[in-house]
């Protein structure tokens, strides 16, 4: 598929990075007024790095715009004329909802809202997905570009603002935890960059014997803990300390935020 990404910055590039990674189209033009984040790609066969959207737009079957929520309208207004019924509409923008996309460029168009995370740059992104009655038949082609870049999961889009919390803001969440058992490790001993490689390989295997086994989060935990324990000692003097309430009040903050921004 011949795709463009309007809109470089951090999470443009992150895709960018992904689809170049998995060879995920057949061209890729990647526009922005700064393209920095991605002049690296222009050497690449089939990549054009451009200031144009129009053009990128014109040479493109899936247009994603990975854009701020406050320059989208504008730049949806300026491609415009470009836009035709064959094109996939795709955006990536926190709080922008498809009625506000499908006032600027017709409900007549294919418009899908994805919400994916930057893990996308090494493929292991968890990216929802939502699109208008007209694009409903196309979910499967956002679907094979995404799931290429990782997982998806195809919602309802009044499940998108929370999807973007969980996902997306998410990724922040789960760092903040890693760097902060860094620093556990620290105290405890070790050095820097050891207590780093501890903390990431160990939050890594906990995930994936959960992706594996399938298992809720408790079962895996009985598995750790033994009675009067140093496991279940740390466990309870976190949750003494609110670790689960400060998770899920975090969670709410972020959303209640997010709703702010429609």
């Amino acid at each position: 598929m011949k795709i463009a990404i309007i809109g470089t910055g951090n999470l443009g590039s992150s895709i960018a990075k992904g689809l170049i990674k998995n060879n995920s189209f057949t061209s890729l033009y990647l526009s922005d007024k700064n393209t920095t984040n991605v002049d690296a790609y222009a050497t690449l066969e089939n990549v054009t790095v451009t200031n144009d959207n129009d053009l990128a737009v014109e040479h493109s079957d899936m247009v994603i715009f990975a854009l701020q929520p406050k320059h989208i309208d504008k730049v949806l207004e300026s491609v415009l004329p470009k836009i035709t019924d064959k094109h996939i509409i795709i955006s990536v923008a926190a709080g922008v909802e498809i009625p506000r996309i499908e006032s600027i460029i017709g409900s007549d168009k294919n418009i899908i809202r994805v919400m994916p995370n930057t893990a996308i740059s090494i493929g292991k992104s968890m990216t929802c997905i939502a699109a208008n009655n007209v694009a409903q038949d196309k979910v499967s082609l956002a679907q094979d570009i995404f799931n290429q870049l990782g997982k998806t999961l195809v919602i309802p889009e009044e499940l998108i603002q929370a999807s973007t919390v969980i996902c997306a803001s998410g990724i922040a969440f789960w760092m903040r935890l890693v760097r902060a058992t860094t620093q556990g490790a620290i105290q405890l001993g070790f050095e820097a960059h050891e207590a780093h490689e501890l903390a990431t390989q160990t939050c890594y295997g906990a995930a994936s014997l959960l992706l594996e086994s399938g298992r809720h989060p408790e079962q895996e935990i009985d598995r750790v803990t033994t009675p009067s324990g140093c496991t279940i000692e740390g466990l309870n003097a976190m949750e003494h300390q609110g670790l689960s309430s400060a998770l899920i009040q975090g969670i709410v903050a972020s959303y209640e935020k997010i709703n702010q921004l429609k």
